[in-house]
């Protein structure tokens, strides 16, 4: 087992994005599976949200696909949108330098575009079961180099009715490939899964003794409908968090709640499934970054969230399933950090908190709202701190941007614009090489460069007047 990720003797380009993004020392997890997947074994691992899991299979898969290689090396299955799009993220952060490129797949997001993006250079696809059976059938994703399968959240996708997908998506696979499943619970499902499906696979468990909810101030309060807006503006008032999640089950509660903070001025968006993808990575980008305090949400963002130091957790409507209960508390007190989640419960959902209670067994006795005076108390730090802007969150991943550029170039496949003469032109300025240059997308009419060790401004101002292919081409940085 590690003790630090040094001794993975992981590539330079890995361990300097490691580095960057202050990896210091390994989670649980990621000492016990990132070693396994290195050497090329099937892995089941059971371990609770917050675990540092993603990382554990993102470092090794960023380590061990070729870049040289064209096809997907590498499938992700994963039951949401949302935690699609995070671990392409993760994917894109850790493996920056290597120039890993990772295609995100799921539905309600063009089907064209996704295939296109498959036709060029692609490592790692990560996507939900229903879209990737999409591309599977309509032959634009290949699998017959897949030598990586990682199903992740595997208990979520069989409580979405997904197995199915999953299992026949399985069966396309070459038989010769490395299989990883993360869990947090392992039904007779999924181990029927596992031992069909995988080769003498070996067993993590982690955290097996501990809950991650033992370091989250969990209480019960009993609410009746029509205050549950006044219970929600006292227990913000007394708890009077930094950043704050509030979780309701329907769409229609989230845009009530919505309207309901905005008019008394709480810095506030939200986030569900009848928004457009575009909007809902425009509003978890500001709330990764501290623009706003609050965040209102139904469970479609309770997996994919990965935000550090969210101090409090409301389920302003009681979660219908007790894993839900804990995927949304799971929020807060990340990796052993401090975190408090607060549960409204109103009369007819007494049948739903008895299932919490055996989930996650311990006892939930139900709280009054906050007295007056205890409002009154607590009502100056509150104000003061809504008269304040959150503190802007500095994500791991920024540092990795101190020393790239990202350009735009006027030109693409429509114009028959390759990598190649990309990488031709590039390599052709001075004190240019191949080491230079990052990931490179070339769409219809447009194509993107990341230029990488600080030399973005020579290479923008050289392109000025460098002909491309040809041609002289309008070149520009972009701003992220």
């Amino acid at each position: 087992m590690i003790e630090h990720f040094k001794e993975l003797n992981l590539s330079e380009p890995l361990a300097k994005a490691i580095e960057l993004m202050d990896y210091s020392k390994p989670t649980e997890v990621q000492k016990q599976v990132i070693p396994l997947i290195l050497q090329n074994k099937d892995v089941i691992v059971k371990s609770q949200t917050g675990s540092g899991k993603t990382a554990a299979f993102v470092i090794p898969l960023c380590q061990l696909v070729d870049w040289e290689e064209n096809p997907v090396q590498a499938l992700i299955l994963t039951p949401t949108r949302e935690l699609a799009l995070q671990i392409q993220q993760d994917v894109f952060h850790i493996g920056r330098f290597k120039r890993i490129k990772c295609v995100a797949l799921y539905g309600r997001d063009s089907f064209i575009h996704q295939s296109k993006d498959l036709k060029q250079k692609t490592h790692i696809a990560v996507g939900t079961p229903g879209r990737v059976l999409d591309h599977i059938r309509r032959d634009s994703l290949h699998l017959e180099d897949i030598r990586y399968l990682i199903i992740d959240e595997a208990d979520e996708m069989l409580n979405m009715g997904f197995i199915d997908d999953v299992t026949e998506i399985i069966e396309t696979l070459p038989k010769n490939r490395v299989t990883v499943l993360l869990s947090a619970t392992m039904s007779q499902e999924i181990v029927r899964l596992s031992q069909k499906h995988m080769r003498n696979p070996l067993e993590v468990e982690i955290d097996s003794t501990h809950s991650p909810l033992d370091v989250v101030n969990q209480s019960f309060y009993s609410s009746v409908d029509h205050d549950k807006l006044d219970l929600l503006r006292r227990v913000t008032t007394v708890e009077n968090p930094d950043s704050c999640i509030v979780f309701c089950n329907t769409q229609v509660a989230v845009d009530e709640v919505k309207q309901f903070l905005s008019y008394h001025h709480y810095t506030c968006e939200k986030i569900h499934g009848g928004m457009e993808q575009r909007d809902r990575t425009k509003v978890m980008k500001a709330f990764r970054h501290g623009v706003f305090r609050y965040l209102i949400a139904t469970d479609v963002a309770a997996r994919g969230i990965d935000v550090d130091d969210i101090s409090l957790v409301v389920n302003y409507d009681t979660p219908k399933k007790a894993e839900s209960y804990v995927h949304r508390v799971g929020r807060t007190g990340r990796i052993g950090k401090e975190g408090v989640a607060v549960t409204f419960v109103s009369s007819r959902d007494y049948g739903l908190l008895e299932d919490i209670q055996m989930f996650i067994h311990k006892k939930c006795p139900l709280t009054a709202a906050p007295e007056d005076g205890v409002v009154k108390a607590a009502s100056d730090a509150f104000y003061k701190k809504m008269e304040t802007r959150p503190e802007m969150k500095e994500n791991r991943s920024d540092a990795l941007d101190v020393d790239i550029v990202k350009i735009h170039i006027n030109a693409g496949k429509k114009t028959k614009m390759r990598a190649m003469d990309i990488v031709g032109t590039l390599c052709a300025l001075e004190n240019m090489t191949a080491a230079d240059i990052g990931i490179i997308n070339i769409l219809d009419i447009s194509t993107y460069v990341e230029i990488l060790n600080g030399k973005g401004m020579d290479v923008l101002v050289a392109l000025q007047s460098k002909p491309i292919k040809g041609r002289l081409r309008v070149v520009s940085q972009v701003y992220n």
